[in-house]
């Protein structure tokens, strides 16, 4: 049985497939000596003993630095992502009008909410906030920090809103205003719930980017699970093992997030096909001839 050929390149022969190999070898070779080195250079400094781990064992300490850090980052994160969200499917929707003004100015909005760094931008509004005591004195860097996450990953989402929308064929469309649907109900039923399956992928990864990009907050004093960690580091004596344990619990949260992501990704798109197959079905009964619609019974 002959391999299937290749579409996208030609399939190397016995020399190419065992030159891959060796530079394959190679660098893992070269991977897993640098993690040695890298091991051994904190192995020296006593960074893996077992009194730099000891502390992630009580509970006090998880209470005092850890949990009030993680909640932070949560809370943060949370609150971005669902404004981000909201604002993204506006301005996404806005940059689509028909009105050469309307999409004017929301495309200058997302253009410029796109390019400013984030963390200039928390910056900017903890001090803006602070000078004209905007927000209670214990809320100001929480607020900076889900006003800059928002804004950015707002303009983020709003363009793949537009090339989600912009994506669906043409056809649907023609077909709904055929049918006399208004603009409101072509996007309500027929396009955006068609588009937000298509944009899952692109969205859960803006969800963990504004996730890990709470991290900035340290920057402006926001309590948030890095801050917490250099704390805890700074206190005990082990900043590597602090970070390693930190960076552990954001891959958690940023898998975590993911997989959910990706189970409603899949249901979605289940329901969506189990509703085709029920409307084509109800068509080809529709469409038979006179008599044989007592199978639909």
């Amino acid at each position: 049985m002959t391999a299937a050929p290749s579409v996208l390149f030609d399939a190397p022969g016995p020399k190419g497939r065992l030159r891959h190999h060796f530079y394959s070898v190679v660098v893992v070779v070269a991977v897993a000596a640098f993690l040695w080195v890298l091991y051994s250079g904190f192995a020296d400094k006593g960074q893996f003993t077992a009194e730099k781990w000891k502390p992630f064992v009580d509970l006090e300490v998880w209470q005092t630095y850890l949990l009030p850090g993680l909640k932070g980052t949560v809370v943060a994160a949370l609150l971005s992502i669902v404004f981000a969200l909201l604002i993204g499917m506006v301005f996404g929707i806005l940059r689509l009008s028909e009105h050469r003004i309307v999409r004017a100015i929301a495309g200058t909005v997302v253009e410029v909410a796109r390019a400013i760094p984030v963390l200039i931008l928390m910056i900017f509004l903890f001090a803006l906030f602070s000078k004209n005591k905007l927000f209670q004195v214990d809320d100001l860097a929480l607020a900076a920090v889900v006003i800059a996450l928002t804004i950015y990953n707002g303009s983020v989402i709003a363009e793949i809103v537009r090339a989600g929308i912009r994506s669906l064929p043409k056809g649907q469309t023609e077909a709904a205003v055929a049918l006399g649907m208004r603009k409101n109900q072509l996007m309500r039923l027929i396009l955006l719930p068609q588009a937000i399956t298509a944009m899952l992928p692109a969205l859960v990864s803006q969800m963990v980017v504004a996730l890990k990009d709470s991290a900035l907050g340290y920057q402006i004093t926001y309590t948030e699970i890095v801050r917490s960690g250099q704390q805890l580091g700074a206190a005990q004596q082990n900043t590597v093992p602090s970070l390693i344990v930190i960076a552990i619990v954001m891959i958690v949260l940023n898998s975590a997030l993911t997989f959910t992501a990706t189970k409603l990704e899949k249901r979605l798109r289940a329901r969506k096909k189990g509703r085709g197959a029920v409307l084509a079905a109800d068509s080809i009964i529709a469409d038979a001839t006179p008599g044989m619609d007592l199978i639909k019974k």
